[in-house]
């Protein structure tokens, strides 16, 4: 081991001091010992949670006066939370939660005036909530063995950060006893019950006042009435086409708000004109004005876009998708949309037709009837659902490498430019097709995912501006995502600044490669975990902190398909 702490696992440091502690995950138990991280007094960040650590929380923390983060929730620690912590000037996040704490929450939390989160929860902590004065923007104590009324200050944090404390009471849990006044309780001392009562003239104006407002209601409905007649025996008018047809069961394909915009003025004839541009007709007939009556649900929100499922009264389903905050001009809009839609791959999602006009630009694909990777990992996990195997995440890791490989080859400049899990949609039979690839150029870089979404490389300064190996990098996270079951954009992982690449890194070094995998995968997989961790190891060479140092698309491709070789051929059905 070096002798230089800063060259230690998961120890940061700066100027030689060590200013960052963080092994969070890595096995250690026992208690905290009085002498050893309370010497680092230059820390900033400690994050310590979900290990197995027991005992106190160690008197010599006081001395970390310059710790901003403190993160050891998801462990056994006990005894009372010191006040202390709160007297520690720079303190901004205290995550004690799943422990199992004890006593009351300490009166001088108003001290933290830096203090921003306060998660308590799932401990066994007694007594009331002080009353907390700070501007906090994250609370919880739920799951305690607190009493009493919660603090007016903190009534506004959901219910969720208060439930499971039997005797809590106050918004915005129930209402303590003696909180509301009884209807039939006397006046209050020196206030006469008369006093409620309104007085004659009172009385006297809101007759008058309903009294005129039924006439005025009446006038309205007369003067509508006779308007009506008029236009029932007036000439026939020319009637444009509707926009948008009554039977949708749950939202239009385009918002009905929006529908009238999206329709081309109508010519002289009163004829809708029809104007979607089409890349391909095997999908079936069908134009703008039959797309907006066509019934449809909402499919998601994404970065560059609204979708929506569109289905035809003749059994035809398709996915629009409405973009928002494109930001080029008509001219290289279509440009763009032809180069895409002249894209051919068997994991691609089949661009179908587009539609451009000033307010609104439309996409038609073909429709995905499983949804995105990421619902299947990280959505409902219940009964019913059937676990993605080993074979399945191989298979569309392998789809989804050949079809950015395919983008990569049209030439050197041509990039996805917003890989992730919900952009990689499945057929029927799990077969990975990737979306959305190529409209990071057209949109505004405002719209597009942030670094802290976790799949952005560390160069990228400008969304609009993806190279190709950026999109190796993305990948590599999905890669990780696939065989973790972590999503890169976990609130716990980023609020400590730890992306999922790091966090693999950090556990692989310090326990094994296996550990990391999600529990789903390795719970009906007996067989293929070589294989798993070369996969594995694919995928943490695309995410090298250097572009330079990480491989091209088709040298991924080709690594995937020799691990899906090795794995169809070491098939106990095979042997």
């Amino acid at each position: 081991m070096s002798a230089s702490p800063c060259n230690w696992h998961g120890v940061h440091c700066t100027g030689g001091r060590v200013t960052a502690l963080r092994l969070p995950g890595a096995g250690l138990f026992g208690s905290l010992p009085t002498g050893g991280i309370g010497n680092l007094t230059e820390l900033q960040t400690l994050s310590l949670r979900f290990n197995s650590l027991s005992g106190p929380i160690p008197s010599d923390f006081a001395n970390l006066v310059l710790l901003r983060y403190l993160y050891v929730q998801g462990n056994a620690l006990s005894g009372e939370i010191p006040s202390f912590l709160f007297t520690l000037p720079n303190i901004i996040r205290i995550n004690l939660g799943e422990n199992k704490l004890s006593g009351r929450i300490p009166d001088n939390v108003n001290s933290a005036t830096r203090l921003l989160t306060l998660y308590l929860e799932r401990n066994q902590l007694t007594g009331p909530i002080p009353e907390i004065t700070i501007p906090l923007k994250q609370f919880n104590v739920s799951s305690n063995q607190l009493n009493g009324s919660i603090p007016k200050s903190l009534s506004e944090f959901p219910r969720t950060a208060f439930e499971g404390n039997s005797l809590l009471c106050g918004n915005p849990l129930n209402p303590c006893e003696g909180d509301a006044e009884s209807p039939n309780s006397p006046p209050p001392p020196g206030k006469k019950k008369d006093d409620d009562k309104l007085s004659a003239g009172a009385i006297a104006g809101i007759v008058i006042g309903c009294v005129v407002g039924l006439l005025l209601l009446l006038l309205i409905l007369f003067c509508l009435c006779r308007k009506r007649k008029k236009e029932e025996n007036g000439p026939p008018r020319n009637v444009e086409a509707p926009v948008v047809a009554p039977r949708a069961t749950t939202a239009a394909a385009i918002p009905k708000e929006t529908a009238a915009a999206v329709v081309p003025p109508a010519s002289e004839s009163g004829v809708v004109s029809k104007d979607l541009i089409f890349f391909v007709k095997s999908y079936g007939e069908f134009d703008l004005d039959g797309l907006l009556k066509a019934s449809a649900e909402v499919l998601g929100k994404g970065t560059v876009g609204s979708s929506y499922k569109a289905s035809f009264d003749h059994g035809l389903v398709v996915a629009v998708k409405r973009l928002r905050d494109v930001v080029v001009p008509e001219k290289e809009f279509r440009e763009r949309l032809q180069v895409l839609g002249s894209m051919n791959h068997a994991n691609l999602v089949t661009l179908i037709a587009y539609y451009f006009s000033r307010d609104e630009k439309l996409l038609v694909f073909e429709y995905m009837s499983r949804g995105s990777l990421s619902a299947l990992l990280h959505g409902n996990k219940g009964s019913g659902r059937t676990p993605l195997n080993w074979e399945t995440r191989a298979g569309i890791a392998l789809g989804a490498a050949r079809a950015i490989s395919y983008i990569h080859s049209r030439d050197s400049t041509t990039s996805h430019g917003n890989i992730k899990s919900s952009n990689i949609l499945l057929s029927e039979s799990y077969e990975a097709k990737v979306s959305d690839y190529g409209l990071a150029p057209i949109i505004s870089s405002t719209s597009a995912p942030n670094r802290i979404d976790g799949y952005r490389a560390p160069e990228v300064t400008d969304a609009r501006k993806i190279s190709q190996k950026a999109d190796v990098y993305s990948f590599g996270v999905l890669i990780l995502e696939l065989l973790t079951g972590k999503s890169p954009t976990h609130q716990q992982l980023n609020e400590e600044g730890v992306d999922l690449p790091r966090w693999v890194q950090s556990v692989t070094e310090q326990q094994t490669p296996s550990d990391v995998f999600d529990p789903e995968l390795t719970r009906y997989q007996s067989e293929g975990n070589e294989n798993m961790i070369r996969l594995l190891k694919i995928g943490m060479s695309c995410t090298a902190q250097y572009p330079d140092k990480r491989p091209s698309m088709a040298e991924v491709t080709r690594l995937i398909e020799e691990v899906s070789r090795s794995s169809s051929s070491s098939n106990p059905v095979s042997d």
